[in-house]
């Protein structure tokens, strides 16, 4: 997993992971994106980006991804292209480098949805504009970003609380690890054997952690109930992510016993967030009665993706 701490360019800003993003840069995208929420909210038309082209390049399909880096390029002026790899060259065999350098030529910055984590990197070190990972097998920094925005709409700063992951340590789970690093709140995952985040993250997760002074901690665990127990925020995602379909049958056998319903809510604060980074699938991950319930912010934490992504493109490419 050598691409999880791999270096980018030095020369121009990306988000490949959290790890490209300060604390205190990350607390000014959240300003910015209380200031352009309230902008939209109120009608209001700033087009900071006028003139500017993003090319969206899918491995991956997307709702919320593709809708919200598409809008949030038109509400800033800009211009968004949906690029699959079916449509470009990329999908006949041009290596990635070449992609990169050409479609640098045309446009003012690149968003990745992928699957190897080690595409976003090759892309990142070959652009001359910034690249912006969507979504890897490794990490998804534009989801936790809007994540840790809502709790804070909701509930404040999340420095010195109390997250629990419950599931298969994935993409999300990862960038859930980065984000504790950064911003120092205690992050209790758990997951079935053999299904926890990858061991490498973990130990430097840890190490900087320590040097924070304690600020964040992060602890893994087995059971559920001992995770949520406590807990501020109640977080989980799909048993089986895109890619891993023939694993499904195997998947739901490890996970049977974690799925969140409202027994385990109830483990949690009694004013503990429940999100999901969508889509979910009601029986599984989560029970319909969570999902819909009082406690879930899933709808404004998708709502969000938009306000906190246009923050990070006008950071980006501004």
């Amino acid at each position: 997993m050598d691409t999880l701490f791999a270096p980018h360019s030095p020369k121009k800003r990306d988000l490949v992971s959290l790890l490209d993003v300060q604390t205190e840069e990350i607390h000014r995208l959240f300003a910015r994106a209380v200031e352009l929420k309230a902008a939209q909210k109120a009608r209001e038309v700033i087009h900071t980006l006028k003139g500017r082209t993003l090319a969206m390049v899918f491995e991956k399909p997307s709702t919320r991804t593709r809708v919200s880096f598409e809008v949030g390029m038109y509400q800033l002026g800009g211009y968004a292209l949906f690029l699959s790899s079916k449509d470009i060259q990329l999908g006949r065999g041009e290596p990635l480098s070449d992609s990169a350098q050409v479609l640098s030529r045309f446009v003012d910055g690149i968003m990745v949805r992928t699957f190897a984590h080690a595409n976003v990197v090759t892309m990142a070190r070959n652009a001359t504009v910034p690249v912006i990972n969507a979504l890897s097998d490794d990490f998804h920094p534009c989801q936790i970003l809007a994540d840790i925005f809502t709790y804070q709409e909701h509930r404040g700063p999340i420095a010195g609380r109390k997250v629990a992951w419950v599931g298969d340590g994935n993409n999300v789970a990862q960038s859930w690890i980065l984000a504790a690093a950064r911003l120092g709140f205690h992050l209790v995952l758990a997951s079935p054997a053999n299904y926890g985040p990858d061991p490498s993250l973990v130990e430097w997760a840890q190490k900087e952690m320590a040097v924070w002074g304690g600020q964040g901690s992060l602890t893994l665990l087995r059971h559920p109930r001992d995770a949520v127990a406590g807990a501020d925020l109640v977080t989980t995602d799909a048993w089986t992510s895109m890619g891993q379909e023939k694993e499904q049958k195997r998947r739901s056998r490890a996970f049977a016993h974690y799925c969140v319903d409202a027994a385990l809510m109830r483990e949690a604060q009694k004013d503990a967030l429940f999100m999901h980074c969508l889509p979910a699938h009601r029986g599984e991950e989560v029970t319909a009665e969570v999902l819909d319930g009082p406690q879930s912010v899933v709808w404004d934490e998708a709502e969000n993706r938009l306000h906190v992504q246009k923050a990070v493109l006008e950071w980006l490419m501004g």
